[in-house]
C-alpha cells in the first residue's frame, strides 16, 4: 500500500493550453503547483493541433518544478493521478515512441464531413445506443480514422501492431513508464466513440464502423488502481504507481465529491461542462445530452450525464478583446453590478454554434432587445447572465433525463469566483449553488482516485469529508420570476437557431 514516508499525492493536470502538476496533502489541500503553457497550432480553418512531444516535455518539467518548490523527492509521493484533456488523440510508433503526426485536439472539426455522411446513412441512433455519444468530430474515433487514412502506411502498420493509439492519458503513461505501458481508463475510453457503454469493452461494431484495427488500442483499466494493478512511473530512481487515471471533467466531478446519484457540478471555464452523477447504470439521454462513464473503482462503475456549453468565460474575453468594453476580465462583475438588470437585453453568445441541448453548429451569436437606454453595464450583465442561462438549459435537460431533481449545484472554474453570476445561477435554478474552498477540483479528483487506490485515503466517505464549502448561494427569487426570465432567454435563442 502507501510507501513509508509518503506525504503527498502528485496530480498531473494536462489541459488544452497548459500542463500542470499539483501536490496534495492528506487533507486534500494543494501545497504546491507548477504550470507550463504549450503551443496551439491552427494549420487550416477548423483544424486544431498540438505537438505530442511538447505536451510530454512540459508535463515532465512541471513535475520537477513542483517537487523542488517544497523540497520533495520521489520518496514523498504515494501515487500519481492523471487528469487529461479528453478526446484529443495521438498515434505513435510502439518501438520508438515517435508520434506519426501532430495530436488532433478535441476542438478540431476536420472530420465533420465523415460524421455528416454517417448521420445521413441513419447510423447515429445505433452509435448513441452503443456509446452514449453523438456523431460529432469532438470525439476521438473519426480523428483516428483520419490519421490512419492520411499518414502513409499507417493503417497497415496499425493492423500489424506496430502503432499505438491513445488519448493524452495513454500518451503520458507510455512516456512515464519508459515506453512500456499502453493503457487507458474507462472514463477516457468512453469518450472515443469506440467503447460499448454498458459492457465497458471495446465495441466490435464501432471498430468496424470507423475501420479501426483493434491492435492499436490501449488496454482498458479502472480509474482507481491498487498498487499491483497500476502502471509504474520512473521518477527519481523510484517506481511510483500511476493509480489514478481519469478524464478532466469526470475528475472534477469526483473532486467535487459528487459521489452520490443526483449531485451535479458545473465547471465555468472557456466553456461550461455540466456533469451529473447518475449512479451504477447508464442513463440514455432523451434531451440531447451525452451519457458517459464517470469512473470505475474496484470494478464498481459510476455513470454520468454530460452537457457542454461552448462559450461561457469566452464571452467575457470577447467583451475585453473584441469590443474593448473592459480592460481586464476581473472588471466584468463591477460593471455588470452597476445596473439592476439588463434592461430587457439578451446576449446569445453562439460564436461557434450552440452546444447541448441544441446541437446547432449553424447558430450564430446575437444581442437582442437593444434600445437607446442600453449602456455598457447592461451588455456586461447580459453577457454574464448568458452563461447562467446556457447552464440552466443543460441542467434542466439533465433533471428530465435523470428523473431525479437537482439537489444542489457544485461549481468550479475561473468564473465561479464571480458572485453576481453565482447568485443569478442559483436564482434561475431554484437550488443552492455551492463554491468549494479548494477550486482545483480537476487535479484533486485525479489525486483522490490515485490516493484511494493505494490507501493514502481509506474510503470515498473520507475524501468527501475533506470537501468544504467556501460559500453557498441560496436562491432568493421566486419561481415566477425565474420562468419569466427563462422564457425571454428561450425567445432570444430561437432567433439565433437555424434548425
Amino acid at each position: 500500500m502507501v510507501q513509508s514516508g509518503a506525504r503527498f499525492v502528485l496530480a498531473l493536470d494536462q489541459g488544452t493550453t497548459s500542463s500542470r502538476s499539483i501536490l496534495f496533502d492528506h487533507s486534500g489541500y494543494p501545497v504546491a503547483a507548477a504550470q507550463r503553457e504549450f503551443t496551439q497550432y491552427f494549420p487550416q480553418p477548423g483544424w486544431v493541433e498540438h505537438d505530442p512531444q511538447q505536451i510530454w516535455t512540459t508535463q515532465l518539467a512541471t513535475i520537477g518544478e513542483v517537487l523542488e518548490k517544497v523540497g520533495a523527492t520521489a520518496g514523498d509521493i504515494a501515487a500519481i493521478g492523471i487528469a487529461n484533456q479528453r478526446e484529443t488523440c495521438v498515434l505513435w510508433e510502439r518501438a520508438t515512441g515517435a508520434p506519426l503526426a501532430p495530436a488532433i485536439v478535441w476542438q478540431d472539426r476536420r472530420t465533420a464531413p465523415l460524421c455528416e455522411r454517417l448521420r445521413a446513412q441513419g447510423l447515429e441512433p445505433m452509435v448513441e445506443r452503443c456509446t452514449g455519444l453523438r456523431l460529432d468530430p469532438y470525439f476521438s474515433a473519426t480523428k483516428l480514422s483520419w490519421l490512419l487514412d492520411e499518414v502513409p502506411h499507417a493503417r497497415l502498420r496499425a493492423e500489424r501492431g506496430e502503432l499505438a493509439f491513445g488519448t493524452i492519458d495513454s500518451w503520458l503513461i507510455f512516456n512515464l513508464t519508459g515506453q512500456r505501458a499502453h493503457v487507458t481508463d474507462l472514463s477516457n475510453a468512453s469518450r472515443t466513440l469506440l467503447l460499448d457503454l454498458e459492457s465497458a469493452r471495446w465495441s466490435e461494431p464501432m471498430l468496424d464502423l470507423f475501420n479501426i484495427p483493434p491492435a492499436c488500442l490501449p488496454t482498458l483499466l479502472d480509474s482507481s488502481l491498487a498498487p499491483r494493478e497500476a502502471p509504474r512511473a520512473e521518477l527519481g530512481g523510484r517506481q511510483i504507481p500511476i493509480a489514478g487515471i481519469v478524464g478532466d471533467q469526470q475528475a472534477a466531478l469526483f473532486g467535487q465529491a459528487c459521489i452520490a446519484r443526483g449531485i451535479a457540478k458545473n465547471t465555468y471555464g472557456t466553456g461550461c461542462f455540466v456533469l451529473m452523477n447518475t449512479g451504477a447504470a447508464p442513463t440514455y439521454s432523451r434531451h440531447r445530452l451525452l451519457s458517459t462513464i464517470a469512473w470505475q473503482r474496484r470494478g464498481n462503475r459510476s455513470y454520468a450525464l454530460e452537457g457542454s456549453v461552448f462559450v461561457a468565460g469566452a464571452v467575457v474575453q470577447w467583451l475585453r478583446d473584441g469590443l474593448g468594453l473592459i480592460g481586464r476580465t476581473a472588471e466584468i462583475e463591477a460593471l455588470a453590478a452597476s445596473v439592476p438588470d439588463t434592461a430587457g437585453v439578451h446576449f446569445v453568445p453562439a460564436f461557434t454554434g450552440l452546444g447541448a441541448p441544441y446541437w446547432d453548429p449553424q447558430a450564430r451569436g446575437a444581442i437582442v432587445g437593444l434600445t437607446r437606454g442600453v449602456n455598457r453595464g447592461h451588455l456586461a450583465r447580459a453577457a454574464l447572465e448568458a452563461i447562467a442561462f446556457q447552464s440552466c438549459d443543460v441542467l434542466s435537460a439533465m433533471a428530465l433525463d435523470a428523473e431525479h431533481p437537482l439537489l444542489e449545484l457544485r461549481v468550479d472554474g475561473g468564473a465561479c469566483a464571480n458572485n453576481l453570476l453565482m447568485q443569478f445561477q442559483a436564482d434561475l435554478l431554484g437550488v443552492p449553488v455551492v463554491r468549494p474552498v479548494v477550486t482545483e477540483t480537476t487535479a484533486l479528483g485525479a489525486a483522490y482516485l490515485a490516493g484511494l487506490g493505494v490507501g493514502f485515503w481509506g474510503s470515498e466517505e473520507e475524501v468527501a469529508a475533506n470537501w468544504r464549502a467556501d460559500r453557498r448561494f441560496e436562491p432568493v427569487r421566486d419561481r415566477g420570476w425565474a420562468q419569466q426570465r427563462l422564457s425571454g432567454w428561450a425567445q432570444a435563442v430561437q432567433r439565433t437557431c437555424q434548425k
